[in-house]
Order: C-alpha cells, then structure tokens, then sequence
C-alpha cells in the first residue's frame, strides 16, 4: 500500500529557504516521476516541480530558479528546496506520482504547511 508522507514545512519570513521532504512508501523513486503540488487557500491544487526517472526536472515557472527538486535514491526520498520564498508560496505542499491529463495516481497524503511572512 502507498503510503505518501511530505514534511520539512514552516513559518518562514520572505526571502528564507526551506527543505521539504517526501517520503513515498510503496513507491520506488527511481521507477516513476514524483512531482510537487500546492494549495493555497481557496484555491485549486497546483503542479510545481516533478523529477522524472531519468532525473530530468521541469517546474512551473514562477519557482524557477528558486526552487530545486532532487531524490536521493538510497533513502528512496524527493525534495524541494525553497528559496527566496515569497508570500504567494505559502501553501500546503504535496507530492504524488503525476500521470497523464494532470492527474495523480496515488490518495493525497496530508501535505505539509508551508507559510511565508512579508
């Protein structure tokens, strides 16, 4: 059973970083993409970097060059590394196999709170 579990969230004011962390149970990095999602309040669930199986990276643009996916294969973990954090950043952030159309193939795991101050 597939088990998706983000953390490394918090309060940070504008400008900080921050390192989240997905631990996908179940799921062999190496084998499928794994991608980042938010949500902000009132707001749909939105697309913000994937890692392929090949390491190949893309990311929505308005993270580009401040925020970086990797996986460390051994531990069978992805990450986001947060920089230059804005307020419109502050979300809940998810991640989950991406599958065609923009749609995921596992149940969302509970994310993790990220809230940026100005």
């Amino acid at each position: 059973q597939v088990h998706l579990v983000e953390s490394g969230g918090g309060l940070v004011q504008a400008g900080g970083s921050l390192r989240l962390s997905c631990a996908p149970s179940g799921v062999i990095v190496t084998l499928n993409s794994i991608a980042w999602y938010r949500q902000a309040p009132g707001k749909q669930r939105e697309f913000v970097a994937t890692i392929s199986r090949s390491g190949t990276t893309d990311y929505k643009d308005s993270v580009k060059g401040r925020f970086t996916i990797s996986r460390d294969n051994a531990k069978n973990m992805v990450y986001l590394q947060m920089s230059g954090l804005k307020p419109e950043d502050t979300a809940v952030y998810y991640c989950n196999v991406p599958v065609s159309g923009g749609l995921v193939h596992y149940s969302w795991g509970q994310g993790t709170q990220v809230t940026v101050s100005s």
